[in-house]
């Protein structure tokens, strides 16, 4: 039995879709609605997330979200267009924007490679990246996919599709984190950093 009148329970409900959110999460968020905020707040909540849906969606060029026809990344002239930088998610993409270290262009595959849960090769945004190889001004594929079998699978699949093309690719180094133990670090990341160790 609910002890909540049913129109806070549908929103606590909603609020459980949140991820990361559990039962008292959404409880805290729901009552926090219900008696903080004002009528005027709420409004403005509902129209931000209505305007979320209809104003922002994904760059046709390289898979970033924006609210122009193109990503602010793939319409800077002054970024390095010949440089392609693979992630798996957006998130990936801020994470490396936030460093400054990067000044090409990116593309998001939205996900990887993952046979176990029925995700193929044709559920990636995969084919507008080898379009763009194939046009002939890419000099470079970095491939920044995670670190996992998932991961390596995708980026080994990438290169295997962009074989035949002359376009130069490479592979972010991964391996132990910096502050990191040896004994702690698995069989796998003791492998990668020892591929991509580099003159000292």
């Amino acid at each position: 039995m609910n002890k909540y009148p049913k129109s806070l329970e549908i929103l606590i409900e909603s609020y459980q879709h949140l991820p990361g959110v559990g039962r008292k999460s959404a409880e805290r968020f729901a009552l926090y609605t219900l008696f903080n905020m004002s009528n005027e707040d709420v409004e403005d909540f509902s129209n931000i997330l209505a305007s979320i849906k209809k104003d922002i969606h994904i760059c046709p060029s390289c898979g970033n979200i924006c609210e122009d026809e193109y990503c602010s990344i793939c319409s800077n002239v002054k970024r390095d267009h010949s440089s392609i930088l693979v992630v798996e998610s957006i998130k990936d993409l801020i994470a490396i924007e936030n460093t400054n270290q990067f000044n090409g262009i990116y593309h998001v595959t939205n996900g990887a490679i993952n046979f176990s849960k029925g995700i193929t090769i044709d559920d990636l945004n995969i084919d507008s990246l080898v379009e763009k190889v194939k046009k002939g001004d890419v000099k470079e594929v970095i491939l920044a996919t995670n670190a996992t079998l998932e991961g390596e699978t995708t980026a080994r699949y990438i290169k295997e599709l962009l074989r035949d093309s002359s376009v130069k690719i490479t592979r972010l180094a991964s391996g132990l984190p910096v502050g990191g133990d040896i004994s702690y670090a698995d069989e796998m990341t003791v492998v990668k950093a020892f591929e991509g160790r580099h003159e000292y």
